[in-house]
């Protein structure tokens, strides 16, 4: 089916902002912000030798990350409003890089619930620039091409998210110690955890540090955006959006895509390493979670062709479907077969995120922020079903079985591709 075109006469239609050269500028947050989320997937794993902990608790990384989407979305999109989406940016690219920061004193007393604080002030500033991202990038051009825009620009993401974790993997995984936390009790316990978390702050100040340039770089063009224009928040914050069957559907397709894909991402590396599947440490398949996201930046590029001649819709139930049948590969299979089928399910994420992001948004016009501010809460999915799956894991005891969850969210993504398979009428 070919791509229809949205409606661009009616009123409530988005407008275009005029920005010469600024899409790389939009394209260089969709980066950052993608590679430091998916620094969590070397991050867990780490951690959880560290402190010795089960599945469910290790998940907490993830729930306290993306629990700042639900706090933090709604104020971030009424922050963004009042200052714009450039000095927006700023705010969010400060609060990024003091959480990296706060790196540091978690290491030196090496303690869990410090890092779990940073990680949620980190996660703050990314849902600020997120709020500026994912709006803006659909503002600038055509509006009959968001769709395939937004998912080139989910390509600069998934571009991020191949790189850090292959890096993180090097720095952070790459540890020559010869012993484990499970060895060790006592003083030697606390030494042991404080020089291993070094590797982490080594990492995410070397991001502070690029994140103050990127800040003032963007400060430096904070009047190059003309034309921007946000109607004022209602009383309920935009939640009254969800009252749009459309919207809401879309929204918990955000809720559970992400969820899904975290969920994961997360678990890859654990996933890897057991007998059944490829038998190896840590160290020797952490580099292959850049495989999965490296699979999503691939299918971005081709999304964004695919897109803008098939229905947007029909292309997101298809790859959902194609996502359940690799996980159900994955689950009833062994070797190589197990390991590379979950690592594909990257290539079916590929163009979700800004297909359920665009569908959703359709005919919004100037509460574009306000929408842009209930996805963002409605990534917290990113914090409920990594946390479920772990719960799963445990009292199963067998990773195969926890990726159900995923399967049953990519299920309900895919309905909500046949349900918005038709342009929206505004």
């Amino acid at each position: 089916m070919a791509l229809a075109p949205l409606n661009t006469a009616d009123s409530s239609a988005t407008p275009p902002v005029e920005a010469p050269g600024l899409q790389g500028f939009v394209f260089a947050l969709f980066f950052i912000f993608g590679g430091i989320t998916s620094l969590n997937d070397v991050i867990i794993p780490k951690l959880k030798e560290l402190f010795t902990l089960n599945y469910t608790q290790a998940m907490l990384v993830q729930f306290c990350f993306f629990t700042a989407y639900l706090l933090v979305g709604i104020p971030a999109s009424r922050l963004v409003k009042r200052l714009g989406y450039m000095r927006g940016a700023v705010a969010g690219l400060v609060m990024m890089m003091a959480g990296c920061l706060m790196f540091i004193p978690a290491a030196q007393s090496a303690t869990y619930p410090l890092f779990l604080f940073a990680l949620f002030v980190l996660a703050s500033g990314v849902v600020i620039v997120q709020v500026v991202a994912n709006p803006l990038i659909s503002m600038l051009g055509n509006p009959q091409t968001a769709h395939s825009r937004l998912t080139f620009a989910q390509a600069f993401n998934s571009l991020g998210t191949t790189i850090f974790p292959y890096v993180g993997s090097i720095l952070i995984l790459g540890s020559l110690a010869t012993v484990t936390a499970a060895d060790l009790s006592g003083p030697a316990l606390d030494a042991y955890r404080r020089a291993e978390s070094q590797a982490i702050v080594n990492g995410y100040v070397g991001l502070a540090v690029a994140l103050a340039v990127v800040a003032l770089v963007v400060w430096l063009f904070r009047n190059r955006l003309q034309g921007e224009r946000h109607e004022p928040s209602s009383m309920l914050g935009g939640f009254d959006l969800l009252r749009r069957p459309r919207f809401g559907f879309g929204a918990l397709g955000i809720f559970l895509y992400v969820g899904a894909e975290v969920s994961i991402g997360s678990l890859i590396i654990n996933y890897l390493m057991q007998p059944r599947v490829l038998d190896a440490p840590e160290s020797a398949v952490g580099w292959m979670v850049s495989l999965y996201w490296g699979g999503a930046m691939v299918g971005r590029f081709i999304g964004s062709a695919v897109l803008r001649v098939v229905s947007p819709g029909l292309v997101l139930a298809c790859a959902a479907a194609g996502a359940i049948v690799l996980l159900m590969v994955s689950a009833n299979s062994e070797g190589t077969s197990a390991a590379y089928s979950l690592l594909g399910v990257g290539l079916m994420n590929s163009i979700m995120f800004p297909t359920i992001f665009s569908l959703a948004s359709e005919g919004l016009g100037s509460r574009a922020a306000d929408g842009s501010g209930i996805i963002n809460v409605a990534i917290f999915g990113g914090a409920v079903i990594p946390l479920a799956t772990g719960v799963v894991a445990d009292a199963s005891g067998s990773l195969s079985v926890a990726l159900i969850l995923p399967a049953l969210c990519y299920a309900v993504i895919a309905g909500f591709g046949i349900f918005a398979r038709r342009p929206a009428h505004t």
